[in-house]
């Protein structure tokens, strides 16, 4: 390996530098670019830098999508855009803030240094993994990102298979519904009682498990995944419960949640909690350095982690005045998430975990499937701090929207 000058990255001392290409770095560049034209801008990648919008990572199977069909704009053409200098399938090793500078390795393994005026952490989120027995527990896949997408859907193949997703939460229930319409059958397992049980309250997440079990799904609640083993029956895989009951699959899907990706950050002494730690101007505890996208935890919400596509829209914009020069603090504005289940469109504005107060519905037929339903989180003082919208009633976004209080 060898140390050498970068003669294709802008090394000006005045660079803003980005690590990551996902919507965060992105969106980061493009925004600064809107007020800032000359500065240079330095993006720095492990992947191929090509923009896609990652939502679609889970509903790529209905719409019979490959991976490379999902890309947006291609790397060389963000690049050309934004006039950002692009360092694709670079993996960066380590980050200096006392020298502002960061070292990367490229994708011939040389290694280079450069130097930052600002620098800009989007580095996302990880799939959290666990620990399984099994001879086939390593074939276990999770889907973060489009070679991931990629290498499940060759897994796959063409003829009809039967997949088991570890998880019922929201990216869990998304990919059931996408396999599901896509003609693959679905098993479930989750350790909870219902679908989305962080997420919804008990009436709603009843609706959405009887949808997606009309649809086929196959619910295990109440178990956890302990082994995956290779079998010689008509599916390859047998998959062991904490029940006892044992499951023929084609292929396990982990999608147990994301874990914010603080592993450079941390090394570099700068502070890290959920996430990188930034105040309400994303700002990290490390001069020059700010944060944002799903490895933020971010001040201006409560000290969470949002790994949702409008946190990152909202802290892009404001990140990039701070960048250029004007210092703005980041608000956020009321975020409802719509969930990609089409068996039952589902639209959650969810209050801030320590919110005191309670799910309330309204006067409808919670249990009808198809009517869909209504409900608020009310706090004690009789304002509502959130809503879920099922089935149709979900129309009524901005309604309920103009009617929480932040």
């Amino acid at each position: 390996m060898s140390s050498a000058p970068n003669p294709h990255a802008a090394h000006d001392a005045g660079a803003l530098v980005i690590i990551g290409a996902g919507l965060a770095g992105w969106t980061t560049a493009r925004e600064f670019r809107k007020l800032d034209t000359s500065t240079p801008i330095v993006l720095v990648t492990s992947d191929s830098g090509d923009f896609y919008a990652k939502p679609t990572l889970s509903n790529a199977c209905a719409q019979k999508r490959s991976a490379d069909q999902l890309i947006t704009t291609p790397a060389a053409k963000m690049a050309q855009t934004l006039n950002v200098t692009l360092r694709a399938h670079s993996q960066v090793r380590s980050i200096h803030t006392s020298a502002k500078s960061l070292a990367f390795n490229d994708a011939d393994g040389a290694t280079y240094t450069q130097p930052y005026a600002q620098l800009v952490l989007a580095t996302g989120a990880h799939p959290i993994r666990v620990a399984l027995q099994g001879d086939a527990s390593a074939d276990v896949q999770s889907i973060n990102q489009l070679t991931d997408l990629a290498h499940f859907q060759h897994t796959l193949g063409a003829a009809p298979k039967t997949v088991l997703i570890m998880g019922a939460g929201l990216i869990g229930c998304e990919f059931a519904n996408d396999l599901l319409l896509g003609g693959y059958r679905v098993h479930v397992v989750d350790p909870t009682e219902r679908p989305l049980a962080a997420l919804l309250p008990p009436a709603a997440g009843e609706q959405l498990r009887l949808a997606l079990q009309a649809l086929g799904v196959v619910w295990h609640f109440d178990a956890t995944v302990e082994a995956v083993n290779r079998a010689n029956g008509p599916q390859p895989l047998t998959v062991t419960l904490s029940d006892g009951e044992v499951v023929g699959a084609d292929l396990v899907l982990s999608a147990i949640g994301l874990r914010a990706d603080t592993a450079l950050a941390s090394a570099a002494g700068i502070a890290c909690e959920r996430g990188v730690v930034v105040d309400d101007q994303l700002q990290t505890s490390a001069p020059h350095v700010f944060a944002l996208g799903d490895c933020a935890q971010y001040a201006s919400a409560g000290a969470r982690t949002l790994p949702y596509v409008m946190p990152i829209m909202n802290a892009a914009r404001t990140l990039a005045a701070t960048l250029a020069g004007t210092r703005t603090a980041l608000v956020f504005p009321l975020m409802p998430v719509s969930i990609k289940t089409p068996a039952l469109p589902t639209v959650v504005a969810a209050p801030h975990p320590a919110q005191a107060g309670g799910w309330v519905a309204d006067a409808l037929d919670v249990a009808a499937v198809q009517g869909g339903g209504v409900w608020r989180f009310i706090d004690p003082a009789g304002q509502q701090r959130g809503f879920v919208l099922t089935g149709g009633q979900t129309t009524r976004r901005m309604e309920l929207a103009k009617a929480t209080v932040l």
